[in-house]
C-alpha cells in the first residue's frame, strides 16, 4: 500500500493526536481491521471497548520528529489506515482550530494561536 501523506499544516501541530485521557479515541471493528497488524501496536481494549493507545500524552501512533527548522513535525505512523473519527475530522475546520486554542500552550504549539497554516481554509 502506497503511503497517504498528512495535509502538511497537520505536521507542524498534531494537536488533534494530543490528550491524556486513555479512551480519546474510540475504536470501532471496522477501524481495528483497518488498522491491521499495526492495532496490536497502537490500540488496546479497556473493558469490552477498543481504544487508540494514549503514551506520554499522545496517541502511540504519532511520531514525532526534528524538521528541518529545528521545530518538531508530527507524523501518524498509520495515517494511511486511521480511525473513522481522525478521517472525519476536517483540516482547519471548526473542531481543528477549538482543539488548536484549547490544547495548543500544553501540546507546545503557540498558545491561544491557531496553527496559521489552517486560517483562512
Amino acid at each position: 500500500m502506497n503511503p497517504v501523506p498528512p495535509p502538511a499544516g497537520c505536521l507542524a501541530c498534531g494537536v488533534c493526536c494530543h490528550s491524556l485521557l486513555p479512551t480519546f479515541v474510540r475504536l470501532t471493528g471496522e477501524d481495528w481491521s483497518r488498522l491491521g497488524p499495526a492495532a496490536e501496536r497502537v490500540a488496546h481494549f479497556i473493558g469490552h471497548r477498543a481504544y487508540m493507545r494514549m503514551q506520554a500524552g499522545h496517541c502511540a501512533a504519532l511520531e514525532r520528529r526534528p524538521g528541518p527548522d529545528g521545530a518538531v513535525d508530527y507524523f501518524c505512523t498509520v495515517y494511511a489506515d486511521r480511525p473513522q473519527i481522525c478521517r472525519d475530522l476536517a483540516r482547519g475546520s471548526p473542531e481543528c482550530l477549538g482543539g488548536q486554542l484549547a490544547e495548543a500552550g500544553r501540546v507546545g504549539c503557540r498558545a491561544g494561536s491557531p496553527n496559521p497554516a489552517f486560517v483562512g481554509l
